[in-house]
């Protein structure tokens, strides 16, 4: 292994210290380290973390055969072929090795090559500066402490639910077997996309959501589409209810979910996908004065506030400011910089907010893709966020379906797009695409709202034809009448 060794004799000091080995954890350490500061990650789990092993590309194996078939299915001369169930056990196998067997020896040989320590074990703060591993090993951090320990599910207040033992989303994206029926609890991207993936692996899903649509964070048409593309998937979806019961007689056996309207529901498995919470509670914060279990609250360095000295930082999922993958190696980068800057005394660009040391995006350009069939996609503010932060702006609407590209790629293409303009400075505040491979469409439109690139620039930044790229020459010349 990659771990330091122990010296119980004295503290070890580093620069750097970071709490997590996760995507935001690593790329913290490794800003850091490309610095010139010593760094070394302390983590009780994998390394590679949550992304790596449970979510992000796990659940995307799972899902893209999905979206494979689904569009094979619509195109001339493969629907006969791509008829028939997805090979589950072939699916899965893939699956395990895209989650690399849930074992971390090449993210620890990636460590090692970048020059970054690790050491395993379970890391808590024992006032400034100060981690202890396992009550036994004492780190000093010169500069900063870095916590980047994610989060985790949380379980509702639901009368039996803890005690039947449900699935959490480590469990829907790992399990080895597929079950005959899933209840699934939440309307968010958790919720829609396994609940996508489980169905066309051949489980009888159930999707229950408390509120009157899917995906409540973008467009409303977003999770109106994705709706009715499951239900046509056969996904028993039904909003507006609540869970009142919960019980299981038998580890491992059915389980029944009773419903506020009185039904019950006896299924094989039960996925939980309703909220989440950080991973502080156990990592020493009572020692810094600070509440343990909390969400941090930072500044655009993601420098923690209200703590002596400045040398706390809270990054990815424990500030809450947007918790994605992305976003969370975007903080650590901006992070790390920001670390570095303090470290050599030079001052740090607080004025500028797309500067080296503001993570601007958080708040103007989160990018998101869920990865259902049809994908949803979304970057900058839908036109309710605009509305709620007193923009003056202009909505747009396409039929994604009408362009020539979409016409191409699949019969019966139907999707939608949006963009959200300023009409004060005429930029794009927000853009939103449901469709196939829409994914792909995303970052053209996060370069457009990070950037604030005026529209009138944008006319010229010309599509090519045929692809469904084509939807921004519509978009614009529907905003430009």
């Amino acid at each position: 292994m990659a771990a330091t060794p122990a010296t119980p004799a004295a503290d070890e000091a580093y620069d750097v210290i970071v709490l997590g080995a996760g995507p935001t954890g690593e790329n913290l350490a490794d800003r850091a380290h490309a610095a010139g500061l010593s760094a070394v990650i302390v983590e009780s789990e994998l390394v590679g973390g949550e992304c790596s092993y449970w979510a992000c590309m796990p659940s995307k194996a799972l899902l893209r055969p999905v979206t494979a078939r689904s569009d094979a299915r619509r195109v001339p001369g493969l629907r006969d072929a791509a008829e028939g169930p997805l090979d589950a056990p072939a699916v899965l196998t893939h699956r395990d090795a895209v989650a690399a067997h849930w074992k971390d020896d090449g993210q620890v040989r990636w460590l090692d090559s970048a020059g970054i320590d690790l050491v395993r074990g379970h890391g808590r703060l024992a006032g400034p500066r100060r981690v202890v591993v396992d009550g036994e090993r004492t780190l000093t951090a010169r500069h900063a402490v870095a916590v980047c320990t994610g989060s985790r599910p949380v379980l509702p207040p639901v009368p039996g639910l803890a005690e039947a033992r449900p699935w959490t989303s480590r469990a829907a994206t790992s399990s080895q077997a597929v079950p005959g029926h899933l209840v699934v609890v939440g309307g968010g991207v958790v919720g829609v996309e396994m609940a996508t993936a489980w169905r066309a692996l051949g489980a009888v899903v159930t999707l229950l959501v408390r509120g009157d649509g899917l995906l409540p964070r973008m467009e409303p048409f977003a999770g109106h589409l994705v709706a009715a593309a499951l239900t046509e998937a056969g996904v028993d979806l039904r909003t507006g209810v609540e869970v009142r019961e919960v019980r299981r007689e038998i580890p491992g056996g059915p389980v029944t979910v009773v419903l506020d309207t009185e039904d019950e529901i006896v299924a094989d498995e039960l996925l939980i996908a309703t909220g989440r919470a950080p991973r502080t509670a156990d990592i020493g914060l009572e020692t810094i004065g600070l509440e343990p279990g909390s969400w941090f609250d930072v500044d655009d360095s993601c420098r923690v506030t209200g703590v002596t000295g400045g040398w706390l930082y809270g990054v990815g999922d424990v500030n809450h400011r947007a918790l994605l993958t992305h976003q969370g190696k975007y903080q650590a980068r901006i992070a790390g910089a920001a670390i570095a800057a303090r470290a050599r005394g030079v001052p740090i660009l607080e004025s500028d907010p797309w500067g080296a040391h503001a993570a601007t995006a958080d708040t103007r350009a989160v990018p998101q893709v869920v990865f259902s069939d049809p994908e949803a996609a979304s970057v900058g503010l839908t036109a309710a966020a605009a509305e709620r932060a007193g923009h003056r702006f202009q909505v747009v609407d396409q039929d994604l379906g009408a362009i020539a590209g979409a016409s191409l790629y699949a019969d019966g293409y139907r999707g939608r797009a949006r963009m959200v303009v300023d009409l004060d400075r005429e930029v794009l505040l927000g853009a939103t695409f449901v469709g196939p491979g829409v994914g792909e469409l995303l970052h053209s439109a996060t370069v457009a709202v990070a950037g604030e690139v005026p529209i009138e620039r944008l006319w010229h930044a010309v599509p090519a034809y045929p692809t469904i790229s084509e939807v921004w020459l519509r978009l614009l010349e529907t905003y430009r009448g």
